[in-house]
C-alpha cells in the first residue's frame, strides 16, 4: 500500500498543534504570552476580513516581486553563460551585492519611491533574484562536454545549444532556485512593509506587536507561513507538470 507523500507532514503538523494546545493548558501559560491554536483559529475567524484585506496586499507584492526576479534572473543567467566576458565582469559584482542586508536597503527604497507598493516589490525582487540566478547559471554550465561536442558536430550554433539543449537540461536547477525564492519572496515583502507601510501583513504585525496583541501577531505569522507554503507548492506542482521525465519526479512516484 502506497503512502501519500503529503500524509506524514500533515500528521506531524496536526501532532505539533495538538501538543501546543496541550502544553498551553497543562502548563497554564497565559494567552497573552502564548495563545493556544484553538484561540488563534477563533481569532482568525473573527478578524478574517481584516486579515484577508492585508493578505491580498502582501500577496500582490510577493507575486510581482517573485515574477520580476524570475523574469530578470533567468535571462541574465543565460547571458552570463553565453558570454564569458560578461560573466567575468558582472558575477563578482552580483556576489558582492548580496553582502548588503536587504533590511538596510529598504529605508533607501522608501525614500526614493515612497510608501507605496514599489519598495516592497523591489525588496521581494532583490531577495529572490540571487538564488534563481545562481541555480540557473549552475544548471546552464553543467552541460557535459560530450553533449556540447555532439551539438557542435551537428552544426548547432551557441544560441541553438543554449535554447534547445542547455535551458531544457537546466530546468531542474531553475526550479530549485524558484522554490527557494518562493519562500524568500514572502520575507522580502514583509521586510519592506516593516520599514514603511500602512497596509499589508507586515504592517498588521507591527500594529499587533505595538498593542501587545499576541493573538493577532500569531495569527498573522500563521497566515504568512501558509502563504509561503502555498507559493512553494504551486512552483512544485508546475515543476512536476513540466518535468515528468526528471529522476526526482520518477522517484517521487515510486
Amino acid at each position: 500500500m502506497r503512502r501519500s507523500p503529503r500524509l506524514v507532514p500533515a500528521l506531524v503538523l496536526v501532532a505539533a498543534f495538538a501538543l501546543w494546545e496541550l502544553a498551553v493548558h497543562t502548563l497554564r501559560i497565559p494567552p497573552y504570552l502564548l495563545p493556544p491554536p484553538s484561540m488563534l483559529a477563533a481569532r482568525i475567524a473573527e478578524d478574517w476580513r481584516l486579515i484577508a484585506d492585508n493578505s491580498w496586499v502582501t500577496l500582490q507584492e510577493v507575486l510581482i516581486g517573485f515574477g520580476l526576479a524570475a523574469a530578470v534572473s533567468i535571462p541574465l543567467a543565460a547571458l552570463l553563460q553565453r558570454f564569458r566576458v560578461l560573466e567575468e565582469a558582472l558575477y563578482p559584482l552580483l556576489v558582492s551585492s548580496q553582502t548588503i542586508p536587504k533590511v538596510a536597503i529598504a529605508p533607501l527604497l522608501v525614500v526614493w519611491f515612497g510608501f507605496g507598493a514599489i519598495p516592497k516589490i523591489l525588496i521581494a525582487f532583490l531577495v529572490c533574484f540571487f538564488p534563481i540566478l545562481i541555480d540557473t547559471l549552475a544548471g546552464l554550465q553543467a552541460l557535459p562536454r560530450e553533449v556540447r561536442w555532439l551539438a557542435r558536430s551537428m552544426g548547432a550554433t551557441g544560441w541553438d545549444t543554449l535554447v534547445k539543449i542547455r535551458i531544457p537540461a537546466a530546468l531542474p536547477n531553475i526550479f530549485s532556485g524558484l522554490k527557494v525564492a518562493s519562500t524568500l519572496a514572502v520575507v522580502g515583502a514583509v521586510v519592506g512593509e516593516f520599514v514603511g507601510s500602512d497596509r499589508g501583513l507586515g504592517h498588521l504585525l507591527i500594529v499587533a506587536n505595538g498593542t501587545m496583541n499576541v493573538q493577532l501577531a500569531f495569527a498573522v505569522l500563521i497566515v504568512l507561513s501558509v502563504m509561503g507554503v502555498v507559493l512553494f507548492a504551486a512552483v512544485e506542482m508546475l515543476e512536476r507538470a513540466l518535468l515528468p521525465w526528471h529522476v526526482s519526479q520518477r522517484m517521487a512516484r515510486q
